[in-house]
């Protein structure tokens, strides 16, 4: 079933689950002001959480995106939040 994308506490839990497994952190690790540094999460685990997050949410995160700029889980999680909800209402 796919999320409503306009419930954007629901949201932030679901990416907030995509972080944890697919970067494989402990759930109580990853606060929203934890650092991509300080949960030891290298470019790869940033990959596999994007293209998680791209078959769970049925988006394409290009490579270019402001993603990969993200230097905490707060930054990371407003930027993915804000295109699947950009991409999500452009289909509607």
């Amino acid at each position: 079933m796919e999320p409503n994308v306009l419930d954007q506490t629901e949201l932030v839990n679901q990416i907030l689950e995509v972080i944890v497994s697919e970067g494989m952190v402990d759930r109580e690790k990853v606060t929203l002001d934890a650092t991509i540094e300080s949960l030891d999460l290298k470019s790869i685990d940033i990959v596999m959480i994007l293209t998680a997050i791209e078959e769970k949410f049925d988006v394409y995160i290009p490579m270019d995106a402001p993603f990969h700029e993200a230097t905490d889980v707060k930054s990371l999680i407003d930027a993915i939040a804000a295109y699947i909800i950009k991409e999500k209402t452009k289909t509607e």
